[in-house]
């Protein structure tokens, strides 16, 4: 079976255990990538949402390993994830 294609953290449902694949940044803030890895958004990272802000594109409340942290919609749009597996 193939691997599945790395989608957006912002686009993940509510709950699914993710893994970090890639971190990126937009043109606009390129120090997002670097403030990302630094909070531990790092490739082979397990990840998952555990709440959202009342509007799709509100806040995200995150866990990744063993911290959790708040992120805006267009920050979790910069780490792209796969479902998590075992």
């Amino acid at each position: 079976m193939p691997e599945p294609l790395p989608s957006s953290l912002a686009a993940a449902p509510t709950g699914q255990a993710l893994t970090v694949q890639q971190v990126s940044a937009p043109g606009h803030s390129p120090e997002w990538a670097a403030w990302l890895s630094d909070l531990g958004f790092l490739p082979g990272e397990a990840v998952r949402i555990l709440r959202r802000g009342a509007q799709r594109t509100g806040n995200l409340v995150v866990r990744v390993g063993q911290s959790t942290f708040a992120l805006r919609h267009a920050e979790a749009e910069c780490i792209a994830v796969t479902p998590r597996h075992g």
